[in-house]
């Protein structure tokens, strides 16, 4: 199962969706758009104008949606 976060260090959205995760253990992969242009741009290219952008499987989940995120993992609450 893939995982990643498109996020930015001081986005209140970005460490919710994380804290979230870590609550439920699922494993991802964070991509700092902070510190590295070229994940803003991939954040783009999917359709988004910003961050958080959480990828399941490459199915990208726009904004803090822990039901739309779960339902991708197939997690029960």
């Amino acid at each position: 199962m893939a995982v990643i976060v498109y996020s930015r260090p001081h986005c209140i959205e970005c460490n919710v969706l994380k804290r979230f995760l870590n609550d439920y253990k699922i494993e991802y992969e964070v991509k700092d758009c902070g510190t590295h242009p070229e994940y803003l741009e991939e954040v783009k290219q999917m359709g988004f104008l910003g961050v958080p952008v959480t990828v399941v499987n490459g199915k990208a989940i726009h904004g803090l949606q822990p039901e739309a995120i779960l339902d991708a993992l197939k997690v029960e609450e």
